[in-house]
Order: C-alpha cells, then sequence, then structure tokens
C-alpha cells in the first residue's frame, strides 16, 4: 500500500486529495491522516502552514491490524515574488578590512559583527564617518557570523563551532555562550522583538527562545519554483524577514510565517562602486534604520555603507 496523491506539485492554498493505493485488495475499514504530525482529512487544503518538506503519515486498519504508511511531500510558495528597485539616498564610509557578517541598528547606533578566524570583531560604528565607537575582538579560533539586539543584550553567532555569545550591548561585556541544536552553521540572525531568527546557510531559518536559546522550530524559505538556499545576513523589517543569499549580490523578502519569498532586490550593481582589490567580496550586511525608513547594505572588505530606499517595480 502506498499514500497516493492528486497531484505532483504542491501550493500553499492547494487541496490535498488523498488515496490509499491497494493492489492485493486488503479490506480496509479506517484511514487517519497526519501532516506534520497534526491529523487532517482526506481532502485537506494546505492553509495555516509553512512551506517545504513536510512528513505525511497514513495509519491504516485493515483485517484487525494497522500498517502505517509515510511519504514525504513539498509545498511551494502560491505567488511570484515582486522585483524591488532601489535608490541610493547616501554614501558613507565602511572599514574595507572588515569581513562583514552581521549590520544592526538599536537606539540610533550601528553595531556590525564581522568574520575571518583570527580577525572576528564586534563593533559599534559611527555610521556617518565610519569611526569605531568600541570594538570587541573574539578569539582566533571563532569566526563571527551575524548579530541582533534585543532588550540591551547583544547575540552573536560564529560560523562552525555551534556556538554563540551574548553580551551587554552597552559595555560589551560578555554575558552568556548558547550552543546551536539542530540547526547546522550560524550565518544570520534578526529578531521580531521576542523571537530570534537564525540562518544556517541552509533554506532554513530557525526560531529561538531568546531566553533559553533553544529553537523552537523552523521555516523554509521557498519560492513557487523551489527553495532558497544559501540564507545569510538578516534583518527584521516592517513584519518582514530580508535575507541575503550568499554569493548572490541580492536580497529576498520573507514572510515569516509561510517561509514564502514575496520579494527580490537585486543589489549586483553595488559592488561596481566600491574599491575593486583582492580581498573584495559579496553584498553582506542589511540594517533597518527605523526613524529614517531607509536600509543599510555593504559587503565584506567594501569600502562603502550604502543607505537605500526600495520600491516595488
Amino acid at each position: 500500500m502506498t499514500i497516493e496523491l492528486n497531484t505532483k506539485s504542491l501550493l500553499l492554498g492547494d487541496t490535498l486529495n488523498l488515496t490509499i493505493k491497494n493492489p492485493k485488495g486488503l479490506n480496509i475499514t479506517n484511514i487517519n491522516y497526519q501532516l506534520d504530525g497534526k491529523p487532517i482529512s482526506k481532502n485537506h487544503v494546505l492553509e495555516g502552514i509553512s512551506l517545504g518538506e513536510k512528513s505525511l503519515v497514513a495509519a491504516v486498519t485493515f483485517d484487525d491490524k494497522t500498517e502505517t504508511l509515510s511519504k514525504t511531500i513539498t509545498i511551494y510558495n502560491n505567488i511570484i515574488p515582486s522585483i524591488y528597485n532601489y535608490e541610493i539616498v547616501n554614501t558613507y564610509p565602511h572599514d574595507i578590512t572588515s569581513y562583514t557578517q552581521g549590520l544592526e541598528f538599536y537606539n540610533g547606533d550601528l553595531y556590525e559583527s564581522t568574520g575571518q578566524y583570527n580577525e572576528s570583531k564586534l563593533r559599534k560604528v559611527n555610521f556617518e564617518t565610519g569611526d569605531v565607537l568600541k570594538n570587541f575582538e573574539l578569539d582566533d579560533n571563532f569566526f563571527g557570523e551575524g548579530l541582533t539586539i534585543l532588550n540591551d543584550k547583544l547575540y552573536q553567532l560564529t560560523w562552525r563551532a555551534k556556538r554563540g555569545f551574548i553580551y551587554d550591548v552597552n559595555t560589551f561585556e560578555k554575558l552568556k555562550t548558547f550552543n546551536y541544536g539542530k540547526s547546522k552553521e550560524g550565518w544570520g540572525i534578526c529578531n521580531d522583538g521576542e523571537t530570534l531568527y537564525k540562518s544556517d546557510g541552509t533554506e532554513k531559518i530557525w526560531l529561538l527562545n531568546p531566553e533559553n536559546l533553544i529553537e523552537k522550530g523552523h521555516i523554509e524559505v521557498y519560492t513557487e519554483k523551489g527553495k532558497i538556499p544559501s540564507l545569510n545576513e538578516l534583518e527584521w523589517i516592517d513584519g518582514k524577514i530580508f535575507a541575503n543569499i550568499y554569493q548572490k549580490n541580492g536580497v529576498v523578502i520573507i514572510n515569516p510565517k509561510t517561509g514564502g519569498v514575496e520579494g527580490v532586490i537585486n543589489f549586483t550593481p553595488l559592488i561596481k562602486l566600491v574599491t575593486q582589490h583582492n580581498e573584495l567580496d559579496v553584498l553582506n550586511g542589511i540594517a533597518y534604520h527605523p526613524e529614517r525608513k531607509t536600509i543599510f547594505v555593504t559587503g565584506k572588505n567594501w569600502d562603502k555603507l550604502f543607505e537605500v530606499k526600495i520600491k516595488k517595480q
């Protein structure tokens, strides 16, 4: 016996029509379906659910026996992402030696986390002048990654050590160390005021409790065509997650409830506006300034920080 679907491709909002293929003609008396552990009917509408790979299970009763069947299904987004254009409103200096991994404004100040072994830093920066106001160097064996700030606590990730740090945002005093759960690595992190959202280099974004840093679950980022892997630096902007795609010089705008990509911004032309040198690397670093309602972007070893406004094409 196997679980049969009515379609090969499933979009959010589709109806899942389920049947059991029964080649031996067994006397089936009852079927209970579950999707990701929750009971569903044989005609289930895919609403109120996140995207990506899901576990579909059928408990089939026949001749006083019960057999459990399973199948993995993939749910895609039901909209085509909008294209956004950007306008540069200001350009500021940026430390050309900073391998930018995390960028975020907090109470009007810009904070930056940088990477590379033996070079990783945590900084408070004057964004207009590029002056470093506060600097903390990580131990040489840690590769710094994303950062986010919530309730005067600064959360910083490291890459492959499966470890993150929590600091007092005002003093940079290290308050706590935390370990990752199921998430693969540490890449980007942001918050919505209550929950931390952490990328790990895959299509998954993990939801963390800021008090105990336990991973409460994850969303998977998908368009109408497929998954978006290599999600890197994250920023929470007006109820959406903005994410850099590593090596693509682009940003996707994600619905945090479903993981669906709702918009795309192509920042590729920016790299031509910075000083060209051997260490120059890709776009990485998104910071939203809520008072100015603008987005600040830079890249790894870029000597400029761009303040931009975006608009749907």
